[in-house]
């Protein structure tokens, strides 16, 4: 079917600025520009869009999202019926292309974020001098302090109640005595209901009283102190806010606002939380169970203590999340088992007049 005579239409090819009159014609869904000089050009209906014409207003002009050059002009818009996407914007060409650039940025944030910034920080860990990690842990305490004050007003209060912590000093080096440990243990009491324990750079290890006060006696906390000491020796915490803080950096540069205080609530919150991998969760346990029973204490207290909250908490609920994390429960509690001797005899962590004082730390 003809749309249009040669004089009503002209075609540029996009080569040459010479007009070439052209008959239009409607062969099902493509438009056949059939050029007097030339061979015909086969544009299909859904592909035509058009085109504002500056020159000459009364004109239509038109184009084939398959060609960017060429153009079609026409001086009767009735032929425009048989074109239904003419103001639809036409599709971005190379989409597979752009597909394959996007799956390939983020397989590269990705091997970043999990192997790359990770490596770094477990080598750069290394060579942190212990003026520099202590300075690490200092700021990263006040933080963590006034992350979790809820009034906002001032940081979290530390119970420093001078007998209790002389109690917690003293056992600190009992489970400590005859180690060589790269920087020296610092022990603080956090005055917070959570039941939790974790430990910072630079020689830190953080108790909440809601642990001691959901512990069952004084050697689940002796437990929990040898456990967190662990990871200090182990530089664990140290090669955790590196890779933090390396996976904040990179998501920072890709989506903003990461920048100052949000990323410090985040390495805040991961800090606090920190699950470690199995290896090292292992190894703290490990280490726990050894100090323990040279300091004359059982090691199976660190199985009583998952036990006891497992029982009173299940195994997720009212716990920070390291506490229960990889590897299973049921097996840190069974190796705790194993690592007690039947012929050794132990003695407690610390009198019943001490651990009173301990209990009575934030008063």
């Amino acid at each position: 079917m003809s749309l249009l005579p040669p004089d009503r239409a002209h075609y540029f090819d996009g080569d040459r600025p010479v007009p070439q009159p052209a008959e239009l014609r409607v062969d099902g869904d493509t438009l056949l520009i059939n050029r007097v000089n030339g061979t015909p050009v086969a544009w299909p209906l859904f592909q035509i869009r058009q085109v504002p014409d500056a020159a000459a207003p009364t004109n239509v002009v038109l184009r084939w999202t398959g060609d960017p050059l060429a153009r079609l002009i026409l001086k009767d818009p009735s032929v425009l019926r048989h074109m239904p996407m003419l103001n639809r914007a036409a599709p971005p060409k190379g989409r597979g292309r752009l597909a394959a650039w996007a799956v390939a940025a983020v397989a590269a944030v990705a091997v970043q974020i999990g192997v790359l910034i990770p490596l770094l920080a477990d080598n750069l860990a290394g060579f942190i001098p212990p003026e520099g990690e202590r300075a690490l842990g200092d700021a990263t305490f006040g933080h963590i302090r006034a992350a979790l004050d809820e009034t906002g007003l001032s940081p979290l209060e530390i119970c420093e109640d001078p007998a209790g912590q002389a109690v917690l000093e003293r056992l600190a080096q009992r489970l400590t005595q005859g180690r060589d440990l790269p920087q020296e243990i610092s022990v603080a009491v956090l005055d917070h209901e959570m039941i939790n324990a974790f430990a910072l750079p630079g020689g830190y290890v953080v108790l909440f009283r809601g642990l001691i006060d959901a512990a069952g006696g004084p050697d689940e906390v002796a437990a929990v102190l040898g456990h967190e000491i662990g990871h200090v020796v182990s530089r664990d915490p140290t090669r955790h806010a590196l890779r933090s803080a390396g996976s904040i950096g990179v998501l920072g540069l890709l989506f903003g606002d990461f920048a100052g205080g949000a990323a410090v609530l985040v390495l805040t919150e991961r800090l606090i939380s920190a699950s470690y991998s199995q290896g090292a969760e292992t190894d703290a346990d490990q280490f726990a169970h050894e100090v323990l029973a040279q300091a004359g204490i059982s090691p199976g207290a660190l199985g009583d203590m998952f036990e006891n909250m497992r029982r009173k908490h299940g195994d997720s609920e009212g716990l920070a999340a390291h506490f229960l994390s990889h590897p299973s429960l049921g097996a840190r509690i069974e190796a705790a088992q194993e690592a007690v001797d039947g012929t050794a005899r132990y003695t407690a962590s610390m009198s019943d007049a001490d651990w009173a004082v301990l209990q009575d730390i934030c008063s």
